[in-house]
């Protein structure tokens, strides 16, 4: 019976934070958006303007904000755009991060759990099923649940690295060349976003640590057009 609500919670919560990606606008670039020449730190390639780098996007023909990048499948920029999920069909971006990164951990919590489930059943049952029939298809079960599980624990601490740094995917591959160039110059590199530990999980999952586990707990997200970075901390 305890068996029984546990993954019904979790299988609820999975769900649940699944509608809400697929749901949830990531975030669009606001029409007519111009830049703040002050406000504007990213190192994104683009033209300058008073020493200072203009993004714009050549398919949209329009200003983009830090962080922001255009999506060939949606067919606009996204805000803090991380990638496009055939899963959800929908970009991953400023709006629903939160969500997806949730949907994530709930599915590796759910498959782990019906994993452990699954398994003991099988090694206690295990001399009932004497066809090998039977044991080959236990075994194979097994096997697929396990190794989906360690699947989604993978993809979920790749999530939890890149937001324990304030990083996006495409933020992280960029970064790789960027600290590159740097090294060949003599220089180190710094994730201009990575504000801290905690304020990096504050700025994902919201001030609230009741609310960390909640997807629709969103109100915290400020409007994707500009970022705390490490250079307004210091």
């Amino acid at each position: 019976m305890l068996n029984s609500v546990i993954f019904t919670v979790l299988a609820s919560l999975c769900v649940f934070s699944f509608l809400v990606c697929v749901l949830a606008d990531p975030g669009g670039v606001p029409s007519g958006y111009v830049p703040d020449v002050e406000e504007n730190g990213a190192p994104d390639q683009g033209i300058k303007r008073n020493g200072v780098i203009l993004r714009i996007c050549d398919k949209c023909s329009t200003y983009k904000p830090p962080r922001a990048h255009h999506c060939r499948v949606c067919r606009r920029c996204v805000l803090r755009m991380d990638h496009h999920c055939s899963w959800i069909n929908n970009c991953v971006g400023q709006t629903n991060y939160k969500p997806f990164l949730l949907l994530v951990f709930y599915a590796a919590a759910a498959t782990t759990y019906s994993a452990i489930i699954i398994i003991s059943c099988m090694m206690k049952d295990w001399d009932a099923a004497s066809s090998p029939i039977s044991k080959a298809f236990r075994i194979g079960i097994g096997s697929w649940i396990t190794a989906l599980s360690l699947t989604l624990w993978s993809l979920l601490i790749w999530n939890m690295y890149l937001a324990s740094h304030n990083m996006t995917s495409i933020e992280y591959h960029e970064g790789k060349r960027a600290a590159w160039v740097a090294r060949k110059s003599g220089l180190s590199y710094h994730h201009p976003y990575d504000v801290g530990f905690y304020k990096n999980a504050t700025l994902v999952l919201g001030p609230d640590m009741l609310k960390w586990l909640w997807p629709a707990a969103i109100s915290h997200i400020k409007d994707g057009l500009s970022f705390p970075t490490t250079r307004d901390s210091s």
